[in-house]
């Protein structure tokens, strides 16, 4: 049975307060022993109880040294101890059930775990002779909590599958990116300034012996380097023109990454740099909005010049509904909005993200 990786529990680093939405049903423990009106003896082994519990519980969420099932044990085994005293040691045996899916990386597994903790549960209250109550929240309502904690963890264990493979992914692309822009600049400029550099130091050494081939030698290093400028800038014109491509090839990625289906239909813009900009941050933003909260099965892309103006639309079959407008869609609106155009977002049928905004050159009527 393979230990759920760490980086996948319920909760990391950035999220330390989550433990504090599951400690609440701990109060059950407790109530238990007033309920009876326990003696001060109980209450002191159980206070003792209490506090390794805690321990053993933020260690469950906290501890990055893979010792999860050790910290599981533990509470399973402050649940069979403290029983006999306190029927609100059920509470534990819950708590086990409901970590077993996240350390279980096979639904299997952690339904064979969670029986097992029901069926101890059940040994206990017949040799103890304890509450029929007892069994009925540490072997019933335990598996029923245990067995739909499963389904989280199946999702928190996709979704980090996702992220991992997004990273890795966008990761690539930057090596890739690096390696093609290392290529094309040695291609560019690695002849065109060793061509320089020799025509300088020839100048250098006729500047006194042969003035006039000294003066044609610079020249000629001026016109070498006014070339090698032109052919970086054209370089660099050749990144802006690539970039709102390698950005949609991306979001293709990454939506089939995410299981959705995506069909692009891309046509040539005339787009200034600062316009492929924004498209392209439109189309990051917007790919990610489907990823993260879209749900959706299939997504279409289309960008089209149509009468004068760029027509991007995004459209997806997810949930849509939600109108709220938050950071991200609002930075989107506001840069096209500088430019001039609109953004409209429909939800009636899943989510349809339409932008709109005119071309520096216009003539162009979507036909190409």
């Amino acid at each position: 049975m393979k230990v759920f990786p760490d980086k996948l529990f319920p909760v990391g680093n950035e999220h330390r307060w989550v433990p504090l939405i599951w400690l609440p049903y701990f109060a059950f423990f407790w109530l238990q022993l007033i309920l009876d009106h326990a003696s001060a003896r109980t209450w002191a082994i159980n206070s003792v109880g209490g506090a390794i519990f805690l321990f053993l519980f933020f260690g469950m969420f906290w501890d990055r040294c893979q010792r999860h099932w050790y910290y599981l044990v533990g509470i399973l085994a402050l649940g069979l101890v403290l029983a006999p005293s306190n029927g609100g040691a059920a509470t534990f045996f819950i708590y086990a059930t409901a970590f077993t899916p996240f350390l279980c990386e096979t639904e299997g597994g952690a339904l064979t775990i969670m029986l097992l903790i029901t069926a101890a549960a059940g040994l206990e209250t017949r040799l103890l002779h304890l509450s029929i109550w007892f069994f009925a929240w540490a072997g019933g309502f335990s598996l029923v909590i245990g067995v739909g904690n499963i389904f989280f963890a199946q999702r928190n264990r996709a979704n980090a599958r996702l992220r991992m493979a997004s990273d890795e992914i966008e990761h690539l692309a930057k090596v890739a990116e690096r390696e093609r822009i290392a290529r094309d600049l040695h291609d560019v400029l690695g002849h065109t300034l060793s061509v320089i550099i020799l025509k300088s130091e020839l100048a250098g050494k006729l500047i006194e012996r042969d003035p006039a081939r000294a003066r044609a030698e610079i020249a000629d290093v001026e016109r070498t380097s006014r070339e090698a400028l032109a052919e970086v800038r054209n370089t660099i014109r050749g990144y802006r023109s690539q970039s709102l491509e390698a950005e949609i090839k991306h979001a293709e990625t990454t939506l089939q990454t995410a299981g959705v289906s995506v069909r692009a239909e891309t046509q040539e813009v005339p787009l200034s740099p600062a316009q492929e900009s924004v498209v392209a941050l439109v189309v990051r933003e917007a790919v990610t909005n489907v990823v993260r909260h879209a749900h959706a099965r299939s997504c279409h892309l289309r960008l089209a010049p149509v009468n004068g103006n760029c027509l991007l639309e995004i459209a997806d079959d997810g949930r849509g509904g939600d109108l709220v407008e938050g950071n991200g869609l609002r930075g989107m609106r506001e840069r096209v909005e500088a430019l001039g155009g609109t953004l409209e977002r429909q939800t009636a049928a899943g989510t349809r993200l339409t932008i709109r905004f005119p071309l520096l050159q216009s003539g162009s009527n979507g036909t190409h």
